[in-house]
């Protein structure tokens, strides 16, 4: 049996039903007040992009934006600097910020020496 997924002990179904200031009350307060502020022109753009068709792929550079329950089961780009990262929007994602889930900076993987390295930089122990 499948587990199932609770935010707040509210299922998804009823968390659409909730309006924006219902589901305000259950998320930290720095999201709270971002969503009382109101939403700027490309971030309601985003929303009726996603009402009007959930399935599609939307890319979006809005990464301060909190997540809403309206937003569930969406496909989003969400640029990261250099690349549209793909991403399903779950109900464990509520009340964060798209940001979140697209890292700027990766892991950084150094290999040999480049061209006009020092001797010593070149120097390999053989224990």
């Amino acid at each position: 049996m499948a587990k199932e997924i609770l935010f707040k002990g509210r299922k998804p179904e009823e968390l659409r039903a909730l309006g924006l200031e219902d589901f305000s009350k259950l998320i930290p307060s720095t999201e709270r007040r971002r969503i009382r502020r109101g939403f700027t022109d490309r971030q309601k753009k985003l929303l009726s992009d996603i009402k009007k068709d959930p399935e599609k792929f939307h890319k979006t550079h809005e990464r301060d934006m909190v997540i809403i329950p309206e937003m569930l089961d969406a496909n989003l780009g969400i640029h990261n600097g250099k690349e549209f990262v793909h991403i399903k929007i779950k109900p464990e994602m509520l009340g964060h910020r798209l940001g979140e889930f697209s890292m700027t900076r990766r892991r950084v993987k150094h290999s040999d020496p480049g061209a006009g390295a020092t001797r010593g930089s070149k120097h390999v122990p053989l224990k």
